[in-house]
């Protein structure tokens, strides 16, 4: 229910009028609200600026929070939003910070001590628009913590895949971890990027820390290793401990011609006398030429 042309008026000129009072007012009730999670400065800054929010959207002819007139507001409240979601505090936390500017109005009305029908009315109508800039601030809120959570989730898939160069030539891709198709993704992509940058021809693929290898985790690791092929780089697979040989085994799982090692050390050693291998091949051929 919008506020009426003539309810918009009367509580611009109220929140004109009674500014710093309604703003000392709200500012001591979220401080109640919020434990000192906020210094009493900050508070004061942040509702303060909401005050002027509410005062000119209303000034403005604003009966809703969907009008034109309310662009402002509506942009503080968001920005409210986000900085909670950063903070750490709850989305309840964030709303109630809104709802508690109808406990400073009552408190402001209630100065005077002649509060009659049509005051009451205009209060319910009032409390009625704040609750929609609650609802949206919740909202808002749980926006800005989705997307939060998903950067950090980005992050975290980004750090938990890293591509080390062990040597000359040599990159490896440590796995710890379960690995799903989204994280499959992300090993692939770092490996075949590290692989373009460095030119390196041989790759190592560590699984010694992941916990267990089915059909499906076995399906990823064989799908890179068929990328980084197709790049020119022979990959092995190292840290086959001996209950990943014997699950591997009772699954049927078989990985071709791709060499495999039980530590990344023994990869590392084969990788090396293949290189030699490879590198006294070209000189000899060199020599015969």
């Amino acid at each position: 229910m919008a506020l009426s042309t003539d309810e918009v008026g009367r509580f611009a000129g109220l929140l004109e009028s009674n500014g710093d009072a309604l703003t000392t007012a709200w500012t001591d009730a979220v401080a109640t609200l919020l434990r000192g999670r906020l210094s009493h400065a900050e508070l004061h800054r942040q509702i303060a600026e909401l005050q002027k929010g509410f005062q000119s959207a209303l000034a403005g002819g604003a009966g809703d929070l969907e009008a034109d007139a309310a662009g402002e507001l509506r942009g503080l409240l968001s920005e409210l939003s986000n900085t909670r979601a950063r903070q750490g505090f709850s989305a309840t936390e964030t709303a109630v910070s809104i709802f508690a500017l109808k406990e400073a109005m009552l408190t402001v009305l209630g100065q005077d001590g002649d509060i009659n029908a049509t005051t009451l009315r205009d209060y319910v109508s009032f409390s009625a628009f704040v609750d929609r800039a609650g609802l949206f601030t919740f909202d808002s809120y749980v926006r800005a913590r989705e997307e939060l959570i998903s950067d950090q989730a980005e992050q975290l898939l980004e750090l938990s895949t890293p591509v080390v160069k062990l040597w000359e030539g040599v990159v490896a891709v440590p796995l710890v971890g379960t690995l799903d198709s989204a994280r499959a993704q992300v090993v692939m992509e770092r490996l075949l990027q590290t692989l373009v940058d460095t030119g390196s021809p041989y790759a190592i693929i560590d699984i010694t820390g992941v916990p267990a290898v089915d059909t499906q985790v076995a399906q990823h690791i064989l799908k890179t290793v068929v990328a980084a092929r197709l790049m020119g780089a022979d990959c092995i697979i190292s840290g086959i401990r001996p209950q990943i040989a014997q699950t591997i085994v009772a699954l049927g799982i078989e990985f071709g011609d791709i060499a495999t090692k039980a530590s990344l050390a023994d990869a590392l050693r084969h990788v090396l006398r293949k290189a030699d291998v490879n590198a006294g091949r070209r000189g000899a051929g060199r020599r015969e030429s």
